[in-house]
């Protein structure tokens, strides 16, 4: 079975797979944000998902602060998006006009819309200039976060005096977990 933590990565793509990567979660996060599912039933009707992974799936997910369950007063509870879990929409849009654009063959199944009719888009904008900026112009930096986690990374690995030492990923000096693409050429 795989395991759901990637901890050789320093890395908040990584952080937030270990969240929301999982089979099923961005369907059932997508069913709540955009179908409006409250109801464990809801979910599992609409996904034909197990229901053990279902309740996995929510429990992790309030775990996690993306859901809150409120008491229906009936016995039962409901999932609702919290704000951290709002804030995945712009995800799913982008994840979903990707699979339009490469897995869709026939086209897009469905399309997210404005309430005056215009469609959802995701677009990288410069938060400098204001420029919309294509894929390939952007760039991967390390910050002194980066830093401190390796040198954190590092410490943790290092052991007593006398043990073997494993060396691998940032404890050998690599940037391990970290992909950094340099700038394209100027043109």
């Amino acid at each position: 079975m795989l395991g759901r933590t990637y901890e050789n990565q320093v890395c908040s793509a990584a952080r937030a797979l270990e969240i929301a990567g999982e089979r099923w979660s961005l369907l059932v996060i997508r069913n709540a944000a955009f179908a409006g599912m409250t109801r464990f039933s809801e979910f599992q009707k609409s996904l034909e998902i197990a229901p053990n992974i279902l309740a996995a799936r929510l429990a992790h997910f309030v775990e996690s602060g993306l859901m809150e369950t409120w008491d229906e007063g009936d016995g039962r509870e409901t999932y609702h998006l919290t704000k951290k879990g709002l804030d995945f929409v712009p995800v799913i849009i982008a994840l979903t006009k990707w699979g339009d654009r490469w897995a869709a063959a026939d086209g897009a199944p469905i399309v997210y819309e404005h309430g005056c009719g215009g469609r959802m888009t995701h677009v990288l904008q410069c938060t400098k200039c204001g420029e919309t900026v294509q894929p390939g112009a952007v760039t991967a930096r390390k910050t002194a976060v980066m830093a401190k986690l390796q040198a954190q990374r590092k410490a943790q690995v290092l052991r007593p005096r006398g043990v073997a030492r494993e060396r691998h990923g940032a404890a050998a000096g690599t940037d391990a977990g970290l992909y950094v693409r340099s700038a394209p050429p100027p043109t």
